[in-house]
């Protein structure tokens, strides 16, 4: 076992306390009462959510996660009115059985009415979600779905139901401990990364003195093997006898070392494929993470232009009411602090990071495209080609050269920010 949390009734770091939810329930449609309607389970709420073109990448990059259904949790809408922040990370999809996404392993999204109530009022408000699946504990779906392509067939459900454009799979204990599960999760992320094109994808994971673990080392061994790039991986410092901001730092610097190694990036591209996931206040295991300690490691995150920024949760950016510590809590921080002092930690994230253009995966099997003019002389660009930096191709009339290590990433797809630089018609 990497992260041995601290086992207590109170609620932590990925832990769905489901009695609460009734409570949380009634908060919500509290919350939701000043106009904007409870969807019911009749409803189609993939049409009925206010989809919105999606944001830019620095925002699901910064969202921090949301326990909408659990937790005290707070009203999203006067969070980002108080803060500025977009984008919230909804957590958690479990497996309710038989390969069935539910919040929390027990609430089916076929049924759900609070999500989708929660989800359209951010988005009438300009900003949007994505969605977790995993965290720590609980059954996943890559544990019960037998393969890649049933799990992603699971996943593509929540896709398609909440018309999203970013998701999560955060890979804890016990499923990255299995093998195979580890196998369906990274091929079912191939799978949606290829079939639901500019999706966000984050993989997160835990994270140790060492950076990661040797479960996370295989994590990211399977991933190389199935020729899979995500936006980010990251890291959650915390939970694993880290000291204090500094340890977080050093581990970022050694996670950092085991992407170079794994993938045969160079520094600078590691970290333009590195994220970090923070927990605010008292954790699990009883380390303290204060302000001053989120703002050492979002100076870090920004001087080495990390690819993501968030923390768990904004359901406990609040100061517990009476005693300031009274133990860990599912819904404050345990430190002294005002309101969402530390999602405003994410949004300077998100002001002081560029948007990124998605990798993609093409169809399995698909042909090598081929230039379309006959004066091309550059290779044409391969989707089984592993290419470096300086390597030179031509796709769709055009060359190109990398900038840092790549496979599967479409040439056209990249984007200003991307691996590909268009170097003009050929």
């Amino acid at each position: 076992m990497e992260r041995t949390p601290l086992r207590t009734s109170a609620p932590g770091r990925h832990r769905r306390r489901r009695g609460a939810v009734a409570a949380g329930v009634t908060t919500v449609l509290g919350l939701l009462a000043g106009g904007v309607a409870v969807l019911t389970a009749g409803t189609d709420a993939s049409a009925a959510l206010g989809a919105t073109d999606a944001l830019g990448s620095n925002w699901y990059a910064s969202a921090p996660y949301l326990m909408p259904e659990d937790n005290s949790p707070p009203d999203a809408a006067a969070v980002m009115d108080a803060t500025g922040q977009k984008a919230f990370q909804l957590a958690f999809i479990l497996d309710s059985g038989g390969c069935k996404p539910a919040w929390g392993g027990t609430s089916s999204i076929d049924t759900d009415t609070v999500m989708p109530a929660v989800i359209q009022k951010i988005r009438s408000k300009g900003g949007d979600v994505s969605v977790s699946i995993g965290g720590y504990g609980g059954n996943k779906l890559g544990q019960s779905c037998g393969s890649p392509e049933a799990t992603a067939a699971g996943y593509q459900k929540v896709i398609t139901k909440y018309a999203l454009k970013a998701i999560d799979f955060d890979l804890e204990e016990p499923e990255y401990e299995n093998a195979a599960a580890i196998h369906n999760e990274i091929g079912a992320a191939k799978i949606l990364q290829r079939d639901n094109p500019g999706l966000y994808i984050s993989i997160t994971t835990a994270g140790t003195n060492a950076g990661t673990g040797w479960f996370g080392t295989q994590m990211l061994n399977e991933a190389k093997s199935q020729g899979f790039t995500p936006n980010n991986y990251s890291i959650m410092p915390f939970d694993g006898g880290f000291n204090g901001a500094a340890a977080q730092t050093d581990a970022l610097v050694k996670f950092n070392q085991i992407l170079q190694t794994t993938f045969g990036w160079n520094e600078a591209t590691a970290y333009a494929h590195e994220g970090v996931s923070l927990m605010n206040g008292r954790t699990d295991a009883a380390e303290y993470f204060r302000q001053a300690d989120f703002q050492t490691v979002l100076d870090f995150a920004t001087a080495h232009k990390l690819a993501r920024y968030t923390y768990w949760s904004v359901n406990r950016d609040r100061q517990c009411a009476g005693t300031v510590d009274p133990g860990l809590s599912g819904s404050c921080s345990s430190v002294a602090q005002n309101d969402w002092d530390f999602t405003k930690f994410t949004v300077r994230f998100a002001g002081a990071t560029p948007p990124t253009t998605p990798p993609t995966s093409p169809p399995p099997g698909s042909p090598s495209p081929s230039p379309t003019s006959g004066s091309c002389t550059q290779p044409a660009w391969s989707a089984t080609t592993t290419y470096t930096n300086g390597n030179k191709v031509s796709y769709q009339g055009h060359n190109y050269h990398a900038k840092w290590w790549t496979l599967n990433e479409v040439p056209t797809a990249s984007g200003q920010w991307g691996v590909w630089a268009d170097d003009g018609p050929c």
